[in-house]
């Protein structure tokens, strides 16, 4: 690029050894010869090289220009044509897809038919080759190929009319609206990924009605976005399934209302500054299933509305949940967990309490043994035999604790105090419900020994038959009535 710049490169993302930038100021700064471009978030390099020019010249700046960038001395002095402002979609799109055909012989001549009539032409069956493999695309990725636009009226539509899916991650977009420029010309557009564009959002309504008319998966990772922002996006695309937000500092700040209400997958991982209640404000999205929350720093969960033994109302739909590298440390968080109504996989690795553990197998046994519905569990389904044996685990590892609680066999005495139910809910379903209640230890420490334990009845053998009594000749009498449980 030479020295000459247009008046309108403020604002506009650009690219300077691989590193992208936003454009701060353009003009004069002497003594520097040229006119420079102030550009913010190029390479650390480039920032370590220019640092004390850029420092000093910013003395004679007003403070508006200190205020654009995010450090003070963040920013670089860069000539013009060291800078690429990047193209535009259609000229990416053909960059990346069109074949390179076979240079043509010169003075060959073809016959095509247009219309009723036949024309002799020279080299038209490559160009005919390309428009129609451009026009045959339905998925495109130009991640990193420098877009900046969407270059000329209605030329998108013309050559893609039928994209579907389209990457346009870490390009040189710089505002929404370039955004709507390009996607408003692909009406059967499901698939977008923005990730990684520094973009300005406007701050009404942004999307034009029709726009994402049939979007359904929406990728903003890495972009700074808001919540509100991301609300006022969403707005525009009423068929939207799956909404990824990864890495944007989000704040929930709002209750969707009218919005990403066919949402069923919601991605917010790494939002750090996301808590349990702002969870809340996003708890009756109708039609929410899948909810990815991994590295948020959350560490309690609590639905005010369920008690003990009860099932929520929030995240009726909600059946994938994923809580891997939080702070959960307390196992209150999986009792809570087991009042959702639909939740059946869960992945929870490399928290305090699964990492801590040395017995990594009895943690899942616990954790299985809380949420009496999981089918899955970090990736591992869990089969019936599985349950079982954690069930019955969990039930023998905490008899004694039940007991000294008010635990009875007895259900007429069974009153185990709400300290002990408020930490272990599925306790008393486990024990009389499911299995039968614990009996008496035999010299175990902190739980019950390992028996087992059989219902006795008609159908079982071990209450039929005779029983062999010394003191008779035959050695045979009736048997005595069978007690309810035989221990074993």
């Amino acid at each position: 690029m030479n020295d000459t710049l247009t008046s309108d490169v403020v604002g506009r993302r650009i690219e300077v050894n691989g590193e992208h930038a936003t454009v701060r100021f353009s003009g004069v700064v002497p003594p520097m010869a040229g006119p420079p471009v102030k550009s913010n978030g190029v390479a650390p390099t480039a920032i370590r090289r220019l640092q004390v020019a850029g420092t000093l010249t910013l003395k004679n700046f007003q403070s508006d220009l200190l205020n654009n960038l995010r450090h003070p001395t963040g920013g670089s002095f860069i000539r013009p044509n060291k800078v690429n402002f990047g193209v535009d979609f259609l000229t990416a799109i053909k960059n990346r897809y069109a074949l390179e055909d076979e240079p043509e012989e010169e003075g060959k001549e073809q016959i095509v038919t247009i219309g009723n009539k036949p024309v002799e032409t020279i080299g038209f069956d490559s160009v005919v080759k390309q428009q129609s493999q451009l026009s045959k695309l339905q998925e495109v990725s130009l991640r990193n190929c420098a877009v900046n636009g969407p270059g000329d009226k209605g030329g998108i539509a013309k050559a893609c009319p039928n994209l579907r899916s389209i990457d346009l991650s870490k390009n040189l977009l710089s505002s929404w609206d370039e955004v709507v420029d390009i996607t408003d010309q692909l009406k059967h557009l499901e698939v977008l990924n923005l990730s990684e564009n520094k973009l300005k959002f406007p701050s009404s309504s942004p999307s034009p009605t029709g726009t994402f008319s049939a979007l359904k998966v929406l990728v903003l990772n890495r972009i700074g976005i808001t919540w509100t922002e991301v609300l006022r996006c969403a707005s525009g695309c009423p068929v939207l399934e799956k909404l990824y937000l990864e890495s944007n500092s989000i704040v929930i700040s709002e209750r969707p209302t009218d919005v990403l209400q066919t949402v069923k997958l919601l991605d917010l991982s790494s939002n750090q500054l996301i808590d349990e209640n702002q969870l809340f404000l996003i708890a009756y999205l109708p039609r929410l299933e899948q909810l990815i929350l991994s590295d948020i720093g959350l560490s309690s969960i609590h639905f005010p509305d369920a008690g003990i033994g009860c099932k929520t109302s929030m995240f009726p739909s909600l059946q994938y949940l994923v809580l891997n590298d939080n702070r959960i440390s307390q196992w209150s968080f999986f009792n809570e967990l087991d009042k959702l109504q639909s939740l059946h996989t869960l992945s929870c690795a490399r928290n305090p309490l699964t990492e801590s553990s040395k017995d990594a197998q009895t943690t899942r046994q616990f954790i299985i043994a809380r949420i009496g519905q999981l089918r899955t569990l970090n990736k591992c389904a869990i089969q019936r035999e599985e349950r079982r044996g954690a069930e019955l685990d969990y039930r023998k590892a905490f008899g004694n604790e039940w007991k000294k609680a008010g635990g009875h066999q007895d259900p007429d005495k069974n009153r185990p105090n709400e300290e002990f139910l408020a930490a272990h809910p599925r306790y008393q379903s486990l024990c009389l419900s499911t299995y039968c209640a614990p009996g008496p230890s035999r010299g175990s420490e902190g739980g019950l020994s390992t028996r087992t334990q059989f219902p006795l009845g008609a159908q079982s053998p071990l209450g039929q038959g005779l029983w062999r009594a010394p003191s008779r000749a035959d050695g045979l009498v009736a048997p005595p009535p069978p007690p309810t449980v035989f221990t074993v």
